[in-house]
Formats: C-alpha cells, structure tokens, sequence
C-alpha cells in the first residue's frame, strides 16, 4: 500500500496538534454516573451543562465547531493542499463517519472510500443507540456461553455461563453480590450498574479465559475482578453530542428506555460504553447540528467492514451506513472486535480492504 499511495494522516480539530480542547474536568468528578432519581437526573444535565460552558471558555468557539461535517471540510482543506483532484479516504471506527460525511459533501472528490467498523449515520436516538450496542454484548455473552461449555480451560464449564451471569443480577439486584477477595467475599457490594459496565468490557475487551474467571470469581466470591473506571473523554462529547441527538425529556424517559433496552439484552441489560456517551450529552449546551444534506455528484462504489460482534460500532449501524451509499459492499468477519484492519487474527479484512483500495471497481 505504501508503493501505491501517499498515506496522510492528521490530527482532528480539537485533538492532539490540532490544538487541543481544553474543559473544566474537575466539574466531572461531581456528575452522577448512573442517575437513580430524578433529583440525580436533573442533576446530571445541569453539570454537564456547566461542563460544556467551561469548554467554550478555555478553548473558544473552536469547541463548538469539532463536529464531524466541520472536520469532513478540514479533510478537503488538505486535499486542495496537496493539490489532489480526488482522494481515497480509509476510516476506521469515528473515522467511518467523518467519511461518510466527507461522501455526502463532496462524492465527486472520492476515488475510493473504505469505512472500517462503522458508526451507524442514521443519527440514531438514545434509545436505539443504546439498544443496538446492547444486543451486541447480550450477543457476545451468549457466544462467550458457548465456547465456555465446549472447552474445558473455561472457569466455569460444566455451568451455564448465562444462568450463572443471571444469578449475578439477581444478587446485585437484592444487594448480596459482593466483591471476590483472595479468601472469599469482600464487604464491597457490586450494584446491578457497575455488574453492567464489568461485563461491557470484560465481554467486549477481554480475552475468554480471562472474562470467564472473572466471571467465576464474581459467582463464588473467590478471586480478582478488574474493574474498568468511568473515563470522561471530552474529545468525544464535543463529537459525538453534535453529531447525535441523544437528548432524553425527563427521568422518567430515562427509566423508560432503560427498561426496553435491558428487555431487549436481558442478560447483561445494557452497554455501558453506549450509556456512558448518551448521558454524557443529557443538558449539553452546544445542541446537535442536522446532518448535511447528500450533495449530487458520482460516488464510487464504497466498501464497509465490521465484525459481527463489534460492540463500539455494532453491526446494525454498519448495516444502515452500507445502505446509506447507492453502491457498497458490506464485508463482515465473524469475530468479537473492533478496528479490523490490523493484524492479529483480521488478515483477511486487510486483504479484502487493499484490493479495493488498488482497484475500487473490481
């Protein structure tokens, strides 16, 4: 690939070189993680709310314009720099959609567009955001159960994974589950929401052994569980709450979609990472922007990659971006992960995403 093309490469506004943005994150360490009333709710919008003015203050008007249609004109910006009539464009997971964005302003521009583990561009609400993603980890889980009961390196085989996941709720819930400790339950009790965020990551991130024992010492109160901390990354609230209109009326709503998306994902309730990114845009002061009309002009046929078990870009959303082109190709790999074109196990997605990049049409 390096003797066929010119790889560029920048930083998007607000990140890194290009001038990084600049909050109040101590106003973060006040914010409910998971509201539990409705005081807690409107708690939560007012902080955030504060959050999003402290941003416009340090950074200036810069925060309000690191949306992705604007950084989509920057990526133009750089191709009339270098003097290119047309460019080929590979996104891989926000990026998909910052190409997605670049296609809908300016198709005649676009050589080739290859869009690895994609956002969904539907501007999709809180509660399908919140439900797709959640169903991808009840998914995850489900396979994690059945590789559990087929290889005997799995802490818990001779068990049903997914019962003995229940039963954790079930105890989280009546206030019973406890933290392991390296003789037995700790005095540290393990709330329903933060069993919810273990299992986001572990299942997500964590290799099957690994989740597996976790999982094993949460059961029988025996063993270590790595607790992945709330991150308030701000780069992404200023993104993605532009980009996204995940605002909810009231806590009641909040309830509401909780429950439909937990009946949806019974089994492990909802993603945490998607949770996280919704209530992080609830009372957020710069409102989202529409999504830019499609510009006419030929586009080439475009190519989308995701894994079937991809729990930052689910494969619904990948669905929906493929549809969203008059011409693509969805290619998708049986896996749990995120980010294909690497090596480690996703080769064969490289592969398919070079020969379409050295020749788009086939």
């Amino acid at each position: 690939m390096l003797r066929r093309f010119d790889m560029i490469g920048f930083d998007p506004r607000g990140i890194g070189r290009s001038r990084t943005a600049v909050c109040d994150e101590t106003i973060s360490e006040s914010i409910p993680a998971r509201p539990r009333d409705a005081a807690e709710f409107g708690r939560l919008r007012t902080l955030n709310g504060r959050l999003a003015d402290s941003c416009l203050q340090r950074t200036g008007p810069l925060a309000a314009h690191m949306d992705t249609e604007s950084v989509a004109r920057d990526v133009d910006a750089i191709r009339a720099a270098v003097g290119e009539s047309r460019i080929s464009f590979i996104g891989h997971s926000y990026g998909t959609s910052l190409g997605e964005r670049y296609a809908r302003l300016f198709p005649g521009r676009l050589r080739a567009l290859a869009l690895d583990s994609a956002m969904d561009p539907d501007r999709p609400d809180a509660e399908r955001y919140l439900t797709d993603a959640g169903v991808t980890v009840d998914d995850t889980l489900k396979r994690l159960a059945a590789w559990c009961e087929k290889d005997t390196s799995c802490a818990l085989n001779g068990k049903d994974l997914i019962a003995v996941t229940d039963e954790l709720f079930a105890r989280a819930d009546a206030g019973t589950l406890r933290e392991p400790g390296p003789n037995g339950p700790t005095r540290t009790k393990v709330d329903a929401d933060r069993l919810a965020d273990f299992l986001t990551f572990a299942v997500g991130k964590g290799g099957r052994e690994e989740t597996a024992k976790q999982l094993a010492a949460l059961y029988t109160g025996k063993g270590e569980v790595q607790w992945i901390p709330h991150v308030t990354d701000m780069a992404s609230r200023l993104v993605l709450c532009r980009d996204y209109d995940f605002r909810i009326r009231d806590y009641a709503e909040y309830r509401a979609i909780l429950k439909r998306a937990a009946k949806a994902a019974p089994h492990v309730r909802y993603s945490s990472q998607a949770l996280n990114i919704i209530l992080g845009c609830q009372g957020w002061t710069m409102l989202p922007k529409p999504r830019p009309t499609q510009v006419e002009g030929p586009l080439p046929p475009v190519l989308v990659v995701n894994a079937t078990h991809d729990l930052a870009t689910p494969l619904p959303g990948a669905r929906r971006m493929a549809r969203s082109f008059p011409k693509a190709t969805l290619f998708t790999m049986d896996v749990v992960g995120h980010w294909l074109y690497r090596r480690g196990g996703t080769e064969e997605a490289m592969r398919v995403i070079d020969a379409y990049l050295t020749d788009p049409k086939g």
